[in-house]
């Protein structure tokens, strides 16, 4: 795992390139405005979010009172309180976003696709929810129905994250895959959930040959032994999206507005990505045989 100096010093690095960019795409109203530095930075607002997912603490308060005040003061010299971090977290969504994105692995020819869900309150409070109505959309996964969101990611064979979509708990799983394959090559892997012709044709345009099982109900087709190979080694994607769920807390239901649900969701997934263990495929000589091959 990625220590918190070497994470801030990542951070601070991408931080120096990015807002004198950003800041000349922002429009001005023409009114003078007085712009005062914050007694901590963004990068340090960063950090502490990203940190906290990678301290497996499963509450931000208990995190940000019982951690970071009473052991990272060295690091933290100029803490703020509790209330006024709240506070300040909502500006810097767009920095995170980006930074994520700079986070990203790299294609390698052999990706994973799927889906996980996202709840974000139990079925029985859903005519009670109020911070996501009319976002969030009812939905169903193989654990039954839930309430929320959809996450859907791509990764690589070494559990690189390569592409992310968030949709509501409704959206079918093949709809957000084209864009997310975009500037990929080589093989894609899915369940049956993926199954579509004109899904295949399209990625079949981007470079990407998008390799499935069949339905039941389906005629047996001819897969190469590669494709069958790496069909039964699709958990890396499931044990990934365990991770999230289980180390990095990307799931839960005290959100009190969709900008900490996003800042949550975001923070985890970079969390995520400074993960040095990552689920890995290894890929033996025998197979790289086959590859070969194929």
């Amino acid at each position: 795992m990625t220590t918190i100096d070497e994470l801030y010093c990542n951070i601070d690095d991408f931080n120096q390139g990015f807002y004198p960019e950003w800041e000349k795409l922002q429009l001005e109203s023409g009114d003078k405005k007085r712009h005062r530095k914050g007694i901590m930075s963004p990068s340090e607002l960063m950090t502490i979010i990203i940190h906290y997912h990678q301290s497996h603490y499963k509450n931000f308060k208990n995190y940000y009172l019982g951690h970071v005040h009473q052991h990272l003061r060295k690091e933290f010299p100029q803490l703020l309180s509790y209330t006024r971090f709240l506070g300040l977290m909502s500006s810097i969504l767009v920095p995170l976003c980006a930074y994520f994105g700079h986070c990203l692995g790299k294609p390698t020819g052999l990706a994973f696709v799927d889906a996980t869900s996202i709840k974000v309150c139990h079925n029985i409070r859903i005519p009670r929810h109020k911070v996501f109505e009319g976002i969030a959309k009812r939905g169903k996964s193989t654990m039954g129905w839930f309430y929320g969101f959809k996450l859907h990611l791509i990764i690589n064979h070494k559990g690189e994250i390569l592409g992310t979509k968030l949709t509501a708990g409704n959206v079918d799983d093949r709809k957000p895959v084209p864009e997310m394959a975009k500037g990929l090559f080589g093989k894609l892997y899915g369940d049956k959930g993926y199954v579509s012709k004109a899904l295949k044709s399209k990625l079949f345009d981007q470079d990407v040959e998008l390799i499935t099982n069949v339905r039941k109900n389906m005629k047996p087709i001819a897969i190469a032994l590669w494709d069958k190979l790496m069909l039964r080694k699709r958990f890396i994607i499931e044990t990934v999206n365990d991770q999230l769920k289980s180390i990095t807390e990307i799931e839960h239901s005290r959100h009190r507005s969709p900008n900490g649900f996003m800042i949550n969701l975001i923070g985890s997934l970079i969390a995520y990505c400074h993960k040095k263990d990552k689920p890995t495929i290894r890929i033996d000589e025998s197979e790289k045989k086959l590859l070969c091959v194929v």
